[in-house]
């Protein structure tokens, strides 16, 4: 079934939580982000192709290298943020996105609207900080 969303349309809190409308909503925004990213990746492909010539200077070699470097860094997250924007895109067509994994509570929809792939509400993920940071201050 497709939804068609009124172009001025915007999730509220009035509405049951992830209705069909909420759902489409999400699912968009979810694609038109894994679009962009997508296209930042061809882009730098295509530049790093062209740019593979060898600078003469080993300063200018150097600078260029780190640029490189900083790059494939970018799109190595990229290419991880792309598979749980895939994820969140399959948690929508199962009927599971929106719902904390932790908890099963609703994820509040302004940190859907801020961070679209959120798999916790923000007390469970407040919570999975402090242990990470627990758990780094231990090890350290």
């Amino acid at each position: 079934m497709t939804v068609t969303l009124p172009p001025d349309y915007r999730p509220d809190e009035s509405e049951p939580f992830m209705n069909e409308y909420q759902a489409e909503y999400f699912r968009l925004k979810l694609l038109r982000w894994r679009g962009e990213l997508l296209r930042g990746s061809g882009e730098t492909l295509h530049n790093l192709q062209e740019g593979s010539t060898l600078e003469p200077d080993i300063a200018d070699r150097a600078t260029t290298e780190t640029e490189r470097t900083l790059v494939l860094r970018t799109r190595d997250r990229d290419r991880k943020l792309i598979a749980k924007i895939d994820a969140a895109i399959q948690r929508i067509e199962d009927g599971t996105y929106g719902y904390c994994e932790e908890t099963g509570e609703p994820i509040s929809l302004k940190r859907l609207e801020a961070r679209p792939i959120a798999t916790l509400g923000i007390e469970a993920q407040e919570r999975h900080e402090r242990m990470e940071r627990t758990h780094r201050d231990v090890h350290e």
